[in-house]
């Protein structure tokens, strides 16, 4: 790059969040007048619950809460996340392990940023959430992505992870519940992975903000319990956003040893200081709160998963497995990839789905945002008759293929 280039190659090579992108062009077009149904972001479209609003409102009015508190987080919000860590993933740590970041999206880049040396890789199972390689180039490691098809259920295993593993391999990085595809990993698989990630002394980072949100009976399962063999080198990244519909408050965090996560305070002092005091009272209220409102948004989640599944694989051209985590459908679409639809014909699913939003106003984000293309993703976190109205006008777009 020249020398008087404008932005720096550090920050020019990082794209766009995929998703987030989507979203934005369908809210604009929604603004504008325009009909849109978007599948485009994982956003539930529940209320924030009465009780976590409430707490945030009581904050806002002490006068305590209007200052800078501890960059690393709220004490109480510290003590409660701990307590929580050992009620959903059987896994004990004290309080000086946990540090409260601004969104789970600051959590993931702060562990990547405390881990890794330029030059370390990072092994990522795919499909993937668009932020992980990005994250992971922007603290200087290297992406390298293991792919697991839908013949696999989109879970990847051990041979595919023994075959990718180098000298320079540091990080495996494990999500399930996961996002994009809603796949959710055995206890028996979590566990053969964690031990042959432990055998290979290679540290875990596992994302499990969709903790919660499992169906059909398919128990969640933390990898820091079930291979106890990793010891210390696990850190875990969850947050407020997805279980207790709290996008827009964001708050999440980090659980690791306490090195780690006394460099990752170090660094988040510099870079954004204390999360908003508001929005962790808020947090504080959701963590060491019930379960009933996530229980309740399950239920409709359950059955928008069920007809959307439904009504993807009566599309012909496209294969969709059941998720049975998350709310997200992972469609294959190659089968429609070369057809003419409308007078197109599409060779990727970024062709496809802009010709979707072009022409039928549905929002669907390609599988290029998360790894190879021929796959798209609908979050099915959106209301019943949004959802039906979309997969509706697909079903009559792209029945039209030939």
């Amino acid at each position: 790059m020249p020398a008087n280039a404008r932005i720096s190659q550090r920050i020019a090579s990082i794209a766009e969040s995929a998703t987030l992108a989507v979203d934005a062009k369908a809210k604009a077009l929604k603004a504008a007048g325009r009909p849109v149904i978007g599948f485009g972001a994982g956003e539930p479209d529940f209320p924030t619950p009465d009780y976590v609003v409430e707490a945030a409102v009581k904050a806002a009015r002490e006068p305590r809460f209007h200052r800078y508190s501890p960059a690393g987080g709220l004490p109480e919000l510290k003590q409660a996340i701990a307590e929580k860590t050992l009620r959903d993933s059987g896994y004990q740590v004290d309080p000086a392990q946990v540090l409260v970041t601004n969104g789970g999206k600051q959590a993931v880049y702060e562990s990547f940023a405390t881990l890794l040396d330029p030059g370390d890789e990072v092994l990522v199972p795919t499909p993937y959430w668009t932020t992980y390689p990005e994250a992971i180039r922007l603290a200087g490691g290297v992406p390298v992505e293991i792919f697991a098809g839908p013949e696999q259920g989109y879970l990847v295993n051990v041979d595919q992870l023994e075959a990718a593993v180098t000298k320079n391999t540091k990080v495996l990085l494990f999500v399930s519940p996961s996002n994009p595809t809603g796949a959710v990993y055995s206890p028996e698989q979590v566990a053969e992975i964690g031990r042959w990630a432990a055998s290979k002394g290679l540290w875990v980072i596992t994302d499990e903000i969709y903790e919660h949100l499992t169906y059909d009976g398919v128990p969640f399962t933390s990898i820091a319990t079930a291979a106890p063999e990793l010891g210390d080198k696990v850190v875990i990244l969850n947050g407020v956003a997805k279980t207790y519909a709290m996008t827009g408050w964001r708050v999440g965090w980090m659980v690791g040893p306490k090195d780690v996560i006394k460099a990752a305070t170090n660094m988040q002092s510099h870079a954004t200081s204390n999360v908003a005091n508001v929005s962790q009272m808020a947090a504080l209220a959701a963590v060491s709160g019930p379960l009933t409102a996530v229980d309740e948004m399950k239920v409709a989640f359950d059955r928008r998963r069920k007809a959307m599944v439904d009504g993807l694989n009566a599309i012909e051209g496209i294969e969709c497995p059941t998720p049975k985590g998350a709310f997200y459908a992972y469609a294959d679409v190659r089968g429609l990839l070369g057809k003419e639809i409308d007078g197109v014909r599409p060779s990727t699913s970024a062709e496809l789905a802009s010709l979707v939003l072009d022409k039928v106003e549905v929002a669907i984000v390609p599988g290029e945002a998360f790894g190879p293309s021929g796959f798209v993703r609908l979050s099915y976190a959106l209301g019943d008759e949004d959802l039906a109205t979309g997969i509706g006008r697909l079903q009559d777009f792209l029945g039209t293929a030939k």
